[in-house]
């Protein structure tokens, strides 16, 4: 009985309740002291009222992780973790979703839904990722499990982002990343991790200033307190501030640092990513270099087929396809473009806006200019779909350039009027005395 009233002491304690709390109504506060000094067994109707209590179940009280519930749990866990990072997403999914979580206990639920949302993740569901992840993190925060927070506000901020939801995943990234400071854990590696994620929302709204403040805050936090998990992370996303402000020098540093720390944490999907994202960097750089950027997104392909999700993959192909334009392979370009639309289907999402971008073009420098035309208005009506954002308009701004290399004068002056909206430049008006003036009339 010492297991039984080891494990009803630690949950009661981590639930916050006094033995007089936990009692209540129901026994004596002295009932359950006895319970947990494992001098008294309880009847299997006190068991069944402190599980509910204690928002668990009598199977693990008794049995703890050795129970059949249990352990079936753990193994499940485990194997779809495993599917995930052999890149089997729908197989990791199924198998979350047909554990009941009611014969559960509540210990083990935040393992199975944060793996549930990542196999949503992994297959570009954003919407249902984020339908998991919400509620979880809401009762992490109600708990203070500040450090389990952030881990779930981590993935949080990247869905919201990658859905274009740029307010959404800079306020809730926020407010934990407060709550973590307010607690002492200011330098742990889920904070660190945590708000370099969120440098890149603030550099996709436009706050180009405060990102590039923030991030040299926490390149100085990281070196002084962080792993090199921790540090890694830092150090990407300041590349990615530092692109945006086309330092590209510096932005390269950042990168090459980046790849060294991530690679010392053993982390084969971050390291995978950020290959993905020196090559999108060096494609951009002046001048580009699209045979390096294909060799780093070569590195990252077996990597990314095992454990990427097909919103990585499908990024991988875009900028495959746009490092073979540049090197006048447009037959490769226009293949890539379609295996990424493929996969990224029908959903809104800016990522599926650069595909249709790239297609366009890739059939432009064919000789199709009907259906680069038909790609690019796929992309603008897209783009109409979604939310504002730095990113967004730089892709209206991308189209309006495309429309009018195409002699499209129309449509491009649509674009580049709505990516000045996008980017937060709204109309202004025109006094009524310029038209006046020009058609020769006095005005008072």
């Amino acid at each position: 009985m010492t297991d039984l009233g080891d494990r009803l002491r630690a949950l009661r304690v981590a639930a916050g309740l006094s033995q007089t709390a936990l009692a209540g109504d129901a026994f004596s506060p002295s009932y359950v002291s006895l319970i947990e000094g494992g001098r008294r067994e309880p009847t299997d109707a006190a068991l069944a009222v402190l599980a509910a209590r204690l928002d668990t179940t009598t199977e693990y009280l008794r049995h703890g992780e050795s129970g059949p519930s249990e352990s079936k749990a753990r193994l499940e866990i485990d194997y779809a973790k495993l599917a995930l990072e052999t890149g089997k997403a729908v197989e990791a999914r199924d198998r979350m979703l047909a554990l009941d979580l009611g014969s559960i206990s509540s210990t083990l639920h935040s393992e199975i839904l944060i793996t549930l949302a990542r196999a949503y993740e992994g297959l570009g569901e954003l919407e249902a990722s984020i339908g998991v992840l919400e509620p979880l993190l809401a009762r992490a925060r109600g708990r203070s499990h500040h450090l389990d927070a952030a881990t779930i506000a981590t993935d949080l901020v990247i869905s919201y982002l990658q859905a274009g939801d740029l307010h959404r995943s800079i306020d809730l990234g926020e407010q934990v990343i407060a709550e973590l400071e307010d607690a002492g854990l200011a330098g742990t590696d889920e904070q660190l991790r945590l708000g370099a994620t969120i440098l890149w929302p603030y550099v996709e709204r436009g706050d180009m200033l405060f990102a590039t403040h923030r991030a040299a805050q926490l390149i100085e936090q990281a070196d002084a307190l962080g792993t090199p998990r921790g540090r890694g992370s830092v150090y990407w996303n300041a590349a990615m501030v530092a692109e945006q402000r086309r330092d590209y020098a510096l932005a390269q540093r950042y990168t090459s640092r980046a790849l060294a720390l991530i690679g010392e944490s053993g982390s084969s999907r971050d390291v995978a990513r950020l290959r993905l994202h020196y090559a999108w960097l060096l494609l951009r750089s002046e001048p580009s270099s699209p045979r390096a950027a294909l060799d780093q997104l070569e590195m990252a392909g077996p990597q990314l087929g095992f454990i990427g999700s097909e919103v990585d993959i499908a990024f991988a192909e875009i900028e495959s396809s746009r490092a073979y334009l540049m090197l006048g392979d447009l037959a490769r370009a226009e293949d890539c473009a379609r295996r990424a639309i493929e996969r990224l289907g029908d959903n809104p999402r800016l990522d599926t806006c650069s595909a249709h971008l790239v297609l366009g073009d890739a059939l432009f420098a064919r000789g199709d200019e009907q259906g680069a035309a038909q790609a690019y208005r796929w992309a603008a009506d897209m783009l109409g779909m979604m939310a504002a954002g730095r990113q967004s308009a730089a892709a209206w701004r991308a189209l309006g350039d495309r429309f009018l290399a195409h002699g499209d004068v129309a449509e491009a002056a649509r674009s580049f009027d709505r990516a000045l909206r996008e980017a937060g430049l709204r109309p202004t008006s025109v006094p009524a005395a310029v038209f006046a003036g020009r058609h020769g009339v006095r005005v008072d």
